[in-house]
């Protein structure tokens, strides 16, 4: 009798490890709202549309960006987890 034990796919593991966000430091745009071209795949954070996203920013409903360089723009781990948690709560009210 052969036992076949299932090896957890690769790609699996990789989309766990991208979704996991980090205590501390700085998150890019791809990271929160996703990127399907990416090898592999980053999943979404926060499943809305780039034009959305920085139109709620504009309005100072989503935290605002840091300015790391002149072509990188970041944004706070904390702030997004805290954008994270509102979103919940509003969700579940």
């Amino acid at each position: 009798m052969i036992i076949q034990t299932e090896q957890p796919d690769t790609n699996q593991l990789a989309l766990r490890q991208t979704t996991a966000l980090p205590e501390t430091g700085f998150i890019r745009l791809k990271n929160i709202l996703g990127d399907k071209k990416a090898k592999p795949p980053i999943p979404a954070i926060i499943p809305v549309c780039p034009a959305t996203f920085w139109k709620k920013v504009k309005k100072k409903e989503y935290p605002q960006p840091v300015k790391l360089s002149a072509n990188i723009t970041a944004w706070r781990v904390e702030d997004i987890r805290d954008l994270i948690e509102r979103i919940s709560s509003e969700g579940a009210a």
